[in-house]
């Protein structure tokens, strides 16, 4: 019996060093506003992603400097780098962006639990896996796909259901 316990979950399973685990979202959603800054070509394309990240307007501030700011001010939430990488992810268009497997997974984690109902059915019973970021969602026969249209879809940037044959459509 004690064998089969190490593989439930909140199990006797193997204790690590969890110190670093924190609730606090300010390094990841830094990390987030740089990345869009390098795809951010004018003023106008960083006040947009700053409006739709829900971090205001910088009034012409560099997105470096804003993201230095958020690094040293007060404690995120996962929303706001939601937000954010949702913001982001708008931005960069058809443009490729290297999103952290960590954050990429939390974002997806979150938005899942939030979509609408139809994209929520659409998934269900399934575990939606990133072959190129390591994480996985769900539980079920598995579809794979890259982190990025899975994040498109969960966080409704697109209608194409990830992991199936020529992308279904909701």
């Amino acid at each position: 019996m004690s064998d089969l316990s190490r593989h439930l979950p909140l199990s006797n399973r193997e204790r690590t060093d969890e110190s670093a685990v924190t609730g606090d979202w300010r390094e990841a959603l830094a990390d987030v506003v740089v990345l869009a800054a390098a795809l951010a070509p004018s003023p106008d394309d960083a006040d947009r992603f700053l409006t739709g990240a829900g971090l205001g307007s910088s009034t012409g501030t560099p997105l470096t400097e804003v993201a230095a700011g958020i690094r040293g001010g007060r404690r995120r939430r996962i929303r706001s780098l939601v937000d954010a990488t949702r913001a982001l992810l708008v931005l960069a268009g058809d443009r490729p962006v290297a999103l952290p497997p960590t954050l990429s997974g939390a974002v997806a984690l979150y938005a899942v639990t939030r979509m609408p109902f139809e994209r929520r059915a659409a998934v269900a019973g399934s575990t939606l896996s990133a072959d190129d970021a390591g994480w996985s969602l769900g539980r079920g026969p598995g579809r794979t796909a890259t982190a990025r249209d899975i994040l498109d879809f969960v966080l409704g940037l697109s209608d194409t259901v990830p992991g199936t044959p020529r992308g279904p459509k909701l």
